[in-house]
């Protein structure tokens, strides 16, 4: 019998999981997930690494090459992630070409610290994807103001890229247009459309642990903007994705920028442990489901049906508007998110160097 997470195909979602760790690369499970769950992606993030070398398992020989090597250990970090994600690519590498290219995709995030760089996070970007040279592997550049000429230079350049630390409407309809220009300007150039797959990382569970944070306890709208925020987000892509502009660049073979739901675990042990799984269904999207969320999938605690996320927009439009009323400026909700977004992985990197310098220390 097929897994619930599986049974997301039906609906037009790509379930991608939301991990990486060397002992789910050599010990199968990353496999496992593929063929029993019907897994279609993997994402990473600093915290990801960072807690993968914090415990240490499958590292330390790699660590002591790196040491005799003399890298640095900004290097050696790059090392291990680069080897993580291309032996993750691989594993993936039958779903990208089963799919046409469609799926398949590994993601890969550029340091945190260039979040407000753009031509550092292109160059590095460029970087990445060559050094992992795998047509499966995605580059992870966030939706800050800086990376939206990031993204359009490197899909230009023909690379893939997941747009990340998206909580915005406005925002995403930035990173939407910097998709729509990058592909332009590759077609210009003489270059293939559709060889470039790009997702755009609209982030959920966050938007409600914010957003009721500053509602009154028992507020009706508490836990309801996060599910609200991605359904309207889904209707500007339907939108931006028809009509002329899109209709010559699709002619061409260009692909979709699908939304990617992401942060999709729940956060607030009172809400259901699939919420932003079951409102959040939808074609031409994807959600990446985090262990927790997978393992509630497997207990049978979903409530899957189709298109969920075109249900009630009409609703999901009065509830944003409701937040007014209730006092909470939504547009600072999400700037405070994307701030403290890009801070959290700038953390998480650093953290992750300070780590692998002890072990380092510790195994060499």
């Amino acid at each position: 019998m097929p897994s619930a997470i599986a049974h997301l195909h039906d609906f037009g979602q790509s379930p991608w999981y939301d991990n990486l760790a060397r002992p789910l690369l050599t010990g199968g499970g990353l496999r496992q997930l593929v063929t029993e769950d019907g897994i279609r992606g993997v994402t990473s993030n600093p915290t990801i690494f960072e807690k993968a070398m914090a415990a240490g398992a499958g590292y330390d020989e790699q660590l002591k090459q790196t040491a005799a090597e003399g890298l640095s250990i900004a290097d050696s970090y790059w090392r291990l992630v680069v080897d993580d994600v291309g032996n993750a690519a691989d594993v993936l590498r039958a779903v990208y070409d089963e799919t046409g290219g469609a799926d398949g995709f590994v993601s890969v995030e550029v340091s945190p610290d260039l979040a407000h760089e753009s031509a550092e996070t292109h160059a590095q970007a460029k970087d990445l994807f060559a050094r992992l040279d795998r047509p499966n592997v995605m580059i992870k550049i966030p939706a800050t103001v800086e990376g939206l000429p990031a993204i359009t230079e490197t899909v230009a350049a023909g690379i893939n890229v997941n747009v990340t630390l998206i909580f915005s409407l406005e925002r995403h309809d930035a990173v939407i247009e910097a998709y729509l220009s990058g592909l332009e300007r590759l077609v210009a150039s003489g270059g293939d459309p559709s060889r470039v797959s790009s997702v755009a990382s609209f982030f959920v569970s966050r938007v409600d642990t914010e957003t009721d944070r500053r509602l009154p306890e028992g507020h009706e709208l508490r836990g309801r903007a996060a599910v609200a925020n991605a359904k309207l987000a889904y209707r500007l892509f339907r939108q931006r994705f028809a009509g002329e502009r899109w209709d010559a660049l699709a002619a061409k073979g260009a692909r979709l920028q699908r939304p990617l739901w992401a942060s999709t675990s729940t956060k607030n042990p009172a809400y259901s442990p699939t919420l932003y799984v079951d409102d959040l269904i939808g074609r031409d999207t994807v959600n990446t489901l985090a262990p927790a969320s997978i393992e509630a999938l497997h207990q049978g605690d979903a409530n899957l049906r189709a298109d969920t996320v075109e249900q009630d927009v009409d609703g999901a439009e009065r509830d944003l508007a409701g937040l007014a009323d209730a006092g909470v400026d939504f547009d600072d909700v999400t700037a405070t998110l994307e701030r403290e977004g890009v801070a959290a992985f700038s953390t998480s990197f650093h953290d992750a160097l300070k780590t692998l310098e002890k072990r380092r220390a510790e195994v060499s």
